[in-house]
């Protein structure tokens, strides 16, 4: 837990960032409408040489047939990926294929940039529901190797998720395995003065990076956004890129 405690990679890029404010917002003030997501998918045409043309130019089919195919497979394998992440009505899929993850964050949600973070979604009504994504460089191979469940989850609320002035208390934390990887979650609560946020977090390693997803609400609407919340912190997986 040392590495963890005193990297000050973790403490730059993450300590003010894990819970985003009204007007945190990088590029001016949020839409005031939500939006959909939709994918399309265009057929793509393959042209094959004429009969008068294939004595002349006896390669050309082969050449343009398989030009033809490739860009198809490539299209459907992309269509095919992003459609493969959105599993369940009323989220939408979030996937980054540089960093190797992927989750879900309910319909409605808007997408923002907030330094020091990777990916961040949250509702513009109710700003303290969010998702966010951390990534950052680490030579762990495991998640396991870095402590258990709750000695990380306390570290991390301490040092990294929550700024020292807010009150917090960790409510429980726990291991699972996807596919073989490791992933440890945790729930806990946040106490500011004006508010409380009630929050869900994963984490694991792989790629070389640690990955940390953190999404909650405010107290008072936990009791409504739970379900919600826990499908997101449970549909955060790791792939090898």
């Amino acid at each position: 837990m040392a590495s963890l405690q005193n990297s000050p990679l973790i403490h730059r890029t993450l300590f003010l960032y894990s819970f985003p404010q009204v007007g945190s917002q990088k590029h001016g003030p949020f839409p005031c409408s939500r939006r959909g997501v939709s994918f399309l998918v265009r057929a793509v045409n393959v042209s094959v040489p004429s009969t008068a043309n294939r004595q002349d130019e006896p390669g050309r089919r082969q050449i343009l047939t398989f030009g033809g195919t490739t860009s198809l497979v490539s299209l459907l394998n992309q269509a095919f990926t992003s459609f493969a992440v959105e599993t369940k009505k009323g989220f939408l899929p979030a996937l980054d294929q540089k960093d190797g993850y992927s989750f879900l964050y309910p319909f409605g949600w808007q997408e923002i940039v907030i330094e020091g973070q990777d990916k961040v979604f949250k509702d513009i009504i109710e700003p303290l529901e969010s998702v966010s994504v951390s990534v950052i460089p680490t030579s762990r191979q495991d998640i396991r190797d870095v402590g258990p469940p709750q000695k990380v989850a306390e570290t991390l609320i301490e040092k990294v998720l929550v700024p020292p002035s807010q009150k917090t208390k960790l409510i429980e934390a726990a291991e699972h395995d996807v596919d073989g990887k490791a992933y440890y979650t945790f729930e806990f609560v946040a106490q500011a003065p004006n508010y409380t946020r009630h929050a869900l977090a994963a984490i694991s390693i792989g790629n070389g990076k640690f990955y940390i997803l953190t999404t909650g609400a405010n107290e008072r609407r936990w009791g409504k956004m739970k379900d919600r919340l826990y499908t997101v912190v449970d549909s955060f997986k790791i792939f090898n890129v």
